[in-house]
């Protein structure tokens, strides 16, 4: 058990959760028994995902991740509906604009992904950390979506590969911060998972050396799995970090 007692259902919080990565967990996690309280902007999309598994076990709450308004409310609703928080799936993100050299990208796209990637994740966090620390029994799991990003660039994608690189900060010191505490925390990085986001890869990306190459992608219940063994383990084990990606994808010697 992540926290709770024993014969409880586990509760997470997961974001970005209407497509993708966040609705593949979720489900994963809805399928395994977990109660979950789904996150993201589009609330037909969140109706979706709550649509695929057991009436009664998923919540869908509105939110953007980038208003601290909207994080402390999903967080009261998850609480008011289901007592407390066992784990939250940091997963909400944004490429920001494809292909844009650093000296044209703007400001306002540079701020809408450093605020929904970072101060994002950070508010999430901190939601997560204020419940986990006050509700008993103590404690809980917090899972970063950090990115093959966290590690190595791409061409033209400044705005990501900072963010999912102070991830990585974050998550470090959360995880230091949160011992006393029975909070464990670890990140994710995924390469190539195939989902919406990541349908141009068929066609080709661009390469450092300026060729488009198509890339190979991976099924993303692979990363799902991933993600419930991370958040399955015993409070006193943690993976602080996991790579998982397409196994022939150009990440090793990128560049």
């Amino acid at each position: 058990m992540t926290g709770g007692t024993t014969g409880e259902r586990r509760i997470a919080v997961v974001t970005g959760a209407g497509s993708g990565i966040g609705r593949a967990v979720s489900v994963e996690l809805l399928r395994a028994g977990w109660s979950v309280a789904l996150a993201g902007r589009r609330g037909e999309a969140l109706q979706e995902t709550a649509a695929l598994v057991p009436e009664g076990t998923a919540l869908a709450v509105r939110t953007d991740v980038s208003q601290p308004d909207d994080v402390a409310a999903l967080f009261a609703a998850t609480v008011e509906r289901f007592g407390r928080v066992d784990l939250l799936f940091n997963n909400a993100g944004t490429f920001g604009p494809g292909g844009v050299p650093v000296e044209d990208l703007s400001y306002d796209a540079w701020r809408h992904v450093v605020d929904t990637n970072l101060n994002g994740a950070f508010l999430c966090a901190q939601a997560a950390y204020r419940q986990m620390k006050e509700q008993r029994p103590q404690g809980g799991r917090i899972i970063n979506n950090g990115s093959i990003s966290a590690h190595a660039p791409r061409p033209h994608s400044v705005a990501y590969t900072a963010t999912k690189h102070a991830l990585t900060g974050l998550t470090k010191s959360l995880s230091l911060d949160g011992r006393p505490y029975r909070i464990a925390v670890g990140q994710i990085d995924i390469g190539n998972a195939a989902t919406d986001m990541t349908k141009a890869m068929a066609s080709g990306v661009l390469q450092a050396n300026g060729e488009v190459v198509p890339e190979p992608v991976m099924d993303v219940a692979d990363v799902a799995r991933t993600v419930r063994h991370m958040a399955e383990l015993p409070l006193e084990a943690n993976v602080q970090f996991a790579t998982v990606l397409a196994t022939t994808m150009p990440y090793v010697g990128r560049g």
